[in-house]
């Protein structure tokens, strides 16, 4: 299954998710995705991202002095950011649960 059309779908609730657990600059952020099994992220998808939720008021911003190079711009979730990912977590779960009981029905009981 070519999970690309899935991963746009979650992206924003993803992001939230990973920054939620510690602040990160946006590579940082790309390679939790990553390493949470998210393989198919895009770079620029997750720093497009990450621009978006904070225009939209769901993160913060500040920048930290790099010894191995540019400064990083580390991004962190707000209480809004919060909120948000909370509603997106209850919509995931609900959706995720019509999906599964659609792909793997209870098999029909026989009766005697």
């Amino acid at each position: 299954m070519d999970t690309t059309q899935l991963l746009k779908g979650v992206l924003d609730v993803a992001v939230l998710a990973v920054v939620d657990e510690e602040d990160g600059y946006g590579y940082d952020v790309v390679r939790r995705l990553r390493a949470a099994g998210l393989d198919a992220v895009g770079d620029a998808s997750v720093y497009g991202t990450l621009r978006r939720l904070y225009a939209a008021g769901a993160l913060t911003t500040y920048v930290v002095p790099s010894e191995e190079g540019p400064h990083r711009k580390y991004y962190g979730i707000n209480a809004e950011g919060r909120t948000r990912l909370e509603a997106e977590r209850k919509d995931w779960s609900e959706f995720a649960t019509s999906v599964n009981a659609l792909l793997d029905p209870e098999p029909v009981k026989e009766t005697a």
